[in-house]
């Protein structure tokens, strides 16, 4: 860490990394910690629900975290499963047992993979289904990880809001992945914010502007709810769009140096590079500018776009500098510097470490409601880019639309948006869209 000149006093750049670093490491214990307060417990049964890549990662993670056994599978597709149980297995042969009575496949998979004797389930199917997913297992008395996003819409974000009160009734440990808050950089370097190094916040830009992700082509045997579930992150009622799927990580980081959330929204967006049927209804870009209640502005860019400009970064202006979050870097306006040069964790492991040594010992852990507060604020934003006009908190929590077909969902359900005669799917319209 450089040294403050006299015009910064050095209190107001923390002590140096060092203490920031202990600061952090005391806040929840490392895996180190969390294997030797374990050391001797009973066995935690583990089921995982939501077998792609992330739900493999996330799997792994649980299982590099102390005495714990991967014991129960669920997926809507046997593919995914045996792909996702191959992958684990190599990696942690020892950690897993899942036989053929074990392995649940449908859209009913969950219920049967979270009524099995498991203690920790593992959420990380699209995130359309997260609400329902969520409140049968907390209803069911299981701890849990979730991903991010939480929901998709108004309706989903209040149930799991509900739920999320229900297990902290429960004292259930609830873990989301906005591993950011178990980054040691990330956690230093807002810490440091709020003890004053840049003054007041007086506006925010936080980016997720990349080139965009994988695409599934179009199978004969495939049906339309197939396709769209082969093909989740292009259609809104399993993706949210992917300001809600991806973005919500800056969002959320913009979130918690506030210290709050928005109270509304404005923005524009659309489609103009990734633009076809195989991109479903989605935009390409949004650009919203968040406001919150004492007039501070988070401006807010999200694109799908390759050969132009990208960068997924968080940045704060204060009265007196500025912070690259996400480099761990500060700058004063005269000149001061300060930069995180500690070892920064592994966020993704160490969110599971966390968690598992809070099962473990019984402490308070729930981020439900930190990551319902995270979704909905990039729902917010989708809301205003779709619609075209300003959008409320207010508004868009207590939003009736719902966006998953209605009933139980089968392969045989009808999604609510299909192509065209010309293979298109129709496209929000600013102006036309409503959310209520």
């Amino acid at each position: 860490m450089s040294t403050p000149t006299s015009s910064l006093d050095r209190r107001t750049f923390i002590q140096g990394a060092g203490t920031l670093a202990a600061a952090s490491l005391s806040a929840a214990p490392s895996l180190a910690a969390a294997q030797e307060s374990a050391a001797g417990d009973a066995e935690l049964r583990v089921a995982l629900i939501g077998c792609g890549g992330r739900g493999t990662g996330a799997c792994r993670q649980a299982l590099n975290t102390g005495n714990n056994r991967l014991v129960v599978m669920a997926d809507a597709f046997p593919d995914r499963l045996e792909e996702s149980l191959s992958n684990i297995s190599a990696a942690h042969p020892e950690a897993v047992d899942v036989p053929e009575e074990r392995k649940f496949v449908g859209f009913d998979a969950f219920k049967k993979a979270i009524d099995e004797d498991v203690d920790v389930v593992i959420l990380t199917t699209p995130p359309g289904f997260r609400p329902e997913h969520f409140d049968y297992a907390v209803s069911k008395g299981k701890h849990i990880f979730m991903e991010k996003p939480v929901a998709v819409d108004g309706p989903g974000i209040r149930k799991v809001m509900e739920a999320a009160a229900v297990a902290k009734e429960k004292k259930l440990c609830v873990g989301v992945g906005l591993q950011r808050h178990h980054s040691f950089k990330y956690q230093d370097t807002v810490r440091a914010i709020e003890d004053g190094a840049i003054g007041k916040p007086v506006a925010l830009r936080v980016y997720w502007n990349s080139g965009g992700v994988w695409v599934k082509p179009r199978k004969p045997q495939w049906n339309e709810m197939q396709y769209q579930m082969r093909n989740w992150y292009y259609f809104n009622w399993l993706c949210g769009d992917h300001i809600v799927e991806q973005h919500i990580h800056n969002l959320d980081v913009g979130n918690w140096v506030m210290g709050k959330t928005p109270v509304r929204a404005v923005g524009m967006g659309g489609r103009q590079v990734r633009k076809g049927a195989e991109h479903g209804e989605i935009y390409d870009h949004h650009a919203v500018e968040y406001i919150y209640d004492d007039g501070t502005r988070m401006h807010s860019q999200c694109r799908h776009q390759k050969q132009v400009w990208n960068s997924v970064s968080e940045h704060v202006h204060g009265s007196g500098g500025t912070c690259n979050v996400g480099a761990g870097r500060i700058e004063t306006y005269g000149g001061d510097k300060w930069r995180f040069e500690g070892k920064d964790s592994d966020a993704y492991q160490r969110e599971h470490d966390v968690l598992f040594e809070a099962i473990r010992t019984g402490r308070e852990h729930n981020e439900a409601m930190r990551g319902a507060e995270a979704t909905l604020t990039a729902i917010l934003g989708r809301m205003a880019t779709y619609t075209g006009r300003a959008v409320t908190w207010e508004e868009a929590l207590n939003s009736p639309r719902m966006l998953r077909p209605e009933g139980e969902l089968t392969w045989d359900t009808v999604p609510r948006s299909l192509p065209g005669d010309d293979g298109l799917y129709p496209i929000p319209t600013p102006g036309v869209y409503k959310i209520d």
